[in-house]
């Protein structure tokens, strides 16, 4: 028998609910030619976007050929739908909640994973603790899974939310364990130089003035520094392409763009968002 061919995958960046900008990414020639590629998602496919409920359905109708990891607006959306959470005044959710196939829609996010890695490349929405190598990320992230998609998913939503611990250790348990996990996996963006998360810089890395925090990506002795990692989460970062990192949060919902990369030869695709942010 041949040799199952291996498919294209291009990584998308933050979507956020800017689906018509989607459409017109996979619809773009590179794109659109090869119909058995498959697509990264690198979370954060719902919310601040005009097009939230849009954006979830093309993408699960997409099946098996979309691999999603979760951001912390989808977690957002799981915890609003679990009664956990109170919408935002920018969120742009609502339809999804009131949709008539929502207990559908909450299922499938709840069954995506937070990382996911083929092919010597790990995707994550935000970013990798130091002291995590790839194989132990992956198993941090199935501990979180797991909790998502049992029957009491609610209950570990629950204690998701804060900023400490801010550090890893392996003695954690429980829901602080998760929360580290989830933080990192979903929010974290800066850390200090002892791998601790700084949770207070959102501007760009390299408007930072402090000699005290630095790029997750920065830290040194990161035992991930091999393994190629894609991310987004970072809309002032953008799009930043080195040999073992590649981001791709272009903000989109903030006027900007959205960005796919193929992964085999990093050929990359962006389309003009022209959708308006709530």
């Amino acid at each position: 028998m041949p040799n199952k061919k291996t498919p294209t995958i291009w990584a998308i960046g933050d979507v956020q609910g800017c689906c018509d900008a989607l459409q017109e990414l996979l619809n773009h020639p590179e794109i659109k030619e090869d119909e058995h590629a498959q697509f990264w998602f690198a979370g954060d496919l719902i919310n601040r976007g005009p097009h939230s409920l849009k954006t979830l359905r093309t993408i699960m109708q997409l099946g098996e050929r979309a691999v999603c990891v979760l951001g912390n607006h989808d977690l957002h959306l799981l915890a609003v739908y679990a009664g956990i959470r109170r919408e935002n005044k920018s969120d742009t959710i609502d339809e999804i909640l009131q949709a008539p196939d929502v207990e559908e829609i909450i299922h499938w996010l709840r069954h995506r994973p937070l990382a996911h890695f083929d092919q010597n490349h790990l995707m994550v929405h935000a970013g990798v603790m130091a002291k995590w190598d790839e194989k132990k990320t992956l198993k941090l992230a199935a501990e979180v899974s797991d909790a998502l998609q049992s029957k009491h998913w609610q209950k570990y939503l629950q204690k998701m939310y804060g900023n400490e611990p801010n550090r890893w250790r392996d003695s954690l348990t429980g829901s602080k364990r998760r929360r580290v996990i989830i933080n990192a996996l979903t929010r974290m963006r800066m850390c200090f130089e002892d791998g601790s998360m700084e949770f207070g810089s959102k501007d760009s890395p390299f408007d930072n003035k402090s000699n005290d925090i630095m790029p997750w990506f920065e830290l040194p002795n990161r035992k991930t520094e091999k393994t190629t990692i894609i991310f987004g989460h970072w809309s002032t970062l953008g799009l930043m392409i080195r040999k073992n990192l590649i981001a791709l949060d272009t903000g989109c919902v903030w006027g900007g763009k959205l960005s796919a990369i193929r992964l085999s030869d990093r050929k990359l695709v962006q389309v003009e968002c022209t959708g308006k942010r709530r």
